[in-house]
């Protein structure tokens, strides 16, 4: 046998011409196919090389066959491996024209020769392989196969579990038309609800913004087919435009213009109502087969379930958002002489409402009030009490009562509503127990001072000007509605010049695994890091040191602690207003007749406002002086007293001035207790430990003093 070296091997054109064997590119990641001439006749199109999309071979193939492709054409792509099968292509009649035999393998068409990829291109996945007409009979082998039951199962489990996870109408709408259905996949998707006895419009896809006009008010009583549906609640189905126009002539101009092939309208059933119908249009034409309205129908189920669920979710948050609205002014109130910022960050549970308000009042001659509180709970209730109150209290201190009434009459007004009767008891079984804590404050920005009545509520705290901030212990009592008699004490401090006052709810801070004292810690720390910033800056970064990223791995009871509400407001004395001599330093702090135990809390403002003194035997001796000019005020007379500390100075040189000043004119003097004597050592501890000391007499009452010098040597306890 000789072998004629001189042949020219054969051309692979020659090769497929006489195998009859066509080529074609699969793209599945752009979802194209592009054949020559003769996989273009073999596919049912006309014989020339063409580029059409894969919904284009799915309208050739029939339904079965083209999931088995679809899926084994997947596999291929992600396994770098060879899809091979046998495909029935059909005709315009839905029968079997031919079958053919398919064969793909993967190509990845970013690499170059030798494997590599080339930088910064993405790997795409195409497959090219060859069409070749198959025999009616007998085996073809395949590398990967699918099934069209166990497609269609694994299509409506993974659709089942995105429309369960999606949470707005818009969502629903968006997984809807990303949903890739075995076999055939609507290119245009509509979903229409009821609106009184109109149809209307919830969301489209696959149609321009202005293609939804002609049915947004729509009477349910026109011949269109989702009208039909939502009256009759059965389904729709139009595989032919001359089905559709010989159905529903009326309304099928509107429906013409689009270009489809055929139509799914279904009913939306959620409770055992219809609330609104769902539309599949198909650019190919769709037989809808039983098994195709199967899974058509058990989708249009889903969408049902996901579109109530997204509506409850919708109508919570927009209660949501109305109750929150309650708890702010409507205009940034403007208050001369002083600056205000305010925040409510809902963090809760539920409906993301809580109890927590705030809230500024305009009063009469200038003055402003200022209230923050929190109603037990973190339900609609409680929000609901919150709302009530709120009107309450501003109708109470707009009437012009004192600060202890307005607390007082709101207790009451508390008590009434979450008291009730037995049978009231027994429909809201936690009626009994609801309260609000509470913080009000009545400004005269004018004067500076601050009358503060606090039910139940965590104190105020005064960054001064250097940048110190101190919690200002306030008299107070029991928090609203639990005593319906209960009195509230007023406290009245002074915000100096260049003063900013922060009155804010447990949750700024307790939130994020703190306690009382580290909560207050991380407030100081915010302050320290911003010491520049504006109110509204501040306000941001008191919001963000606690929803911001954590620093710390919470552990034990308090890293399970509940989240809750943030409510602040920020009040600002503007520095223009300063004294000529100007206060570094300034703590002013009433101390009722009646309530001694607020020395206690005067002695704890002075050490705190001598945090940095660099004489500690000094601060020990202030401190004791202070304790006994207070209690000679409420021993020895019948009235208030009212402590004013200022500290003056550079730091190291500094003096102290500490001035206790009450409404009687009996001035203090010298007397020589014996040994065992209990008191009448007041004066005689001023000469020992003060630089210097007086009393001033004033237009009512006096006021008695001492100073000292941070740089005096110290002092001789001996």
């Amino acid at each position: 046998m000789r072998t004629d070296h001189g042949a020219s091997p054969p051309k692979v054109a020659e090769v497929l011409d006489a195998t009859g064997t066509g080529v074609w590119r699969w793209d599945h990641t752009a979802g194209s196919v592009t054949m020559d001439a003769r996989a273009a006749r073999l596919m049912g199109l006309p014989e020339e090389p063409v580029t059409v999309s894969t919904s284009v071979i799915r309208a050739k193939l029939h339904p079965v066959d083209f999931v088995e492709l679809d899926g084994i054409i997947t596999l291929a792509a992600a396994e770098g491996g060879i899809a091979e099968g046998r495909l029935r292509v059909v005709g315009e009649d839905g029968g079997v024209r031919w079958r053919v035999r398919a064969r793909l393998r993967h190509r990845n068409a970013n690499a170059r020769p030798g494997g590599v990829r080339r930088p910064g291109v993405s790997t795409g996945s195409v497959l090219v392989g060859t069409l070749v007409e198959a025999p009616e009979e007998g085996p073809v082998p395949s590398a990967v196969t699918g099934d069209w039951r166990r497609s269609r199962e694994a299509f409506l489990l993974d659709a089942g579990r995105a429309l369960a996870e999606a949470r707005s109408t818009a969502e629903v709408l968006r997984v809807a038309s990303t949903l890739s259905m075995p076999g055939f996949s609507p290119d245009g998707l509509a979903v229409f609800g009821v609106k009184g006895d109109h149809l209307s419009v919830i969301g489209h896809h696959g149609h321009g913004e202005a293609d939804e006009t002609p049915f947004l008010d729509m009477p349910l009583t026109t011949p269109y087919p989702a009208a039909d549906v939502i009256r009759h609640g059965r389904a729709v189905y139009l595989s032919s435009p001359q089905e559709y126009q010989r159905r529903f002539p009326a309304t099928w101009p509107l429906a013409e213009r689009f270009h489809r092939q055929s139509w799914a309208f279904l009913p939306l059933v959620a409770g055992g109502r219809t609330i609104g119908a769902w539309m599949a249009a198909f650019s190919s034409p769709v037989s809808f087969t039983p098994d195709e309205r199967s899974v058509l129908t058990t989708v249009a189920r889903m969408l049902a379930q996901a579109l109530s669920r997204a509506y409850v979710h919708e109508s919570e948050r927009e209660l949501s958002a109305g109750l929150q609205r309650t708890m702010r002014p409507v205009r940034k109130p403007d208050i001369k002489g002083m600056t205000v910022a305010a925040r409510y960050v809902p963090t809760g549970g539920g409906l993301d409402v809580g109890g927590d308000w705030y809230d500024v009042i305009p009063l009469h001659a200038g003055r402003t009030a200022m209230v923050i509180g929190d109603v037990q709970g973190h339900d609609v209730r409680a929000a609901g009490l919150m709302a009530q109150l709120r009107v309450a209290l501003r109708a109470y201190a707009s009437e012009g009562h004192s600060p202890e009434a307005v607390l007082a009459r709101a207790s009451r007004f508390l008590a009434g509503m979450v008291g009730g009767t037995h049978e009231d008891a027994l429909e809201y079984e936690e009626a009994e127990d609801r309260f609000a804590t509470c913080l009000y404050i009545e400004a005269d920005p004018a004067q500076g001072t601050l009358d503060i009545v606090r039910a139940g509520h965590p104190n105020p705290a005064i960054r001064l000007p250097d940048g110190t901030l101190m919690v200002r212990p306030t008299a107070g009592g029991l928090p609203l509605g639990v005593d319906p008699e209960a009195d509230y004490p007023t406290t009245r401090l002074v915000l100096g010049p260049g003063e900013t006052l922060l009155m804010c709810t447990d949750g700024l801070i307790e939130t994020g695994g703190h306690d009382v004292d580290t909560g207050w810690s991380r407030i100081r720390s915010v302050f320290a890091a911003h010491p520049d910033a504006d109110l509204e800056e501040l306000a941001d970064a008191l919001v963000q040191a606690v929803h911001g990223p954590a620093s710390h791995h919470w552990t034990g009871p308090l890293a399970d602690r509940r989240e809750d509400d943030i409510a602040l407001l920020l009040l600002s004395r503007d520095i223009e207003l300063a004294r000529p001599r100007g206060a570094s330093r300034r703590a002013v702090l009433s101390v009722a007749q009646a309530d001694a135990s607020r020395v206690a809390d005067a002695r704890g403002q002075l050490r705190d406002l001598l945090y940095d003194w660099t004489v500690p035997d000094q601060v020990d001796g202030a401190v004791l002086m202070l304790s006994e000019m207070l209690t000679n005020v409420l021993v020895h007379t019948d009235g208030d007293a009212l402590m004013v500390a200022e500290i003056t100075g550079h730091h190291g040189r500094r003096r102290l001035r500490v001035e206790v000043a009450d409404g009687s004119d009996e001035l203090p003097h010298r007397r020589n207790p014996g040994e065992l004597a209990s008191s009448g050592r007041g004066l005689v501890l001023m000469d020992l430990l003060a630089g210097s000391w007086g009393v001033d007499p004033r237009g009512e009452g006096k006021a008695i003093w001492f100073e000292l010098n941070e740089h005096a040597a110290p002092l001789d306890w001996g």
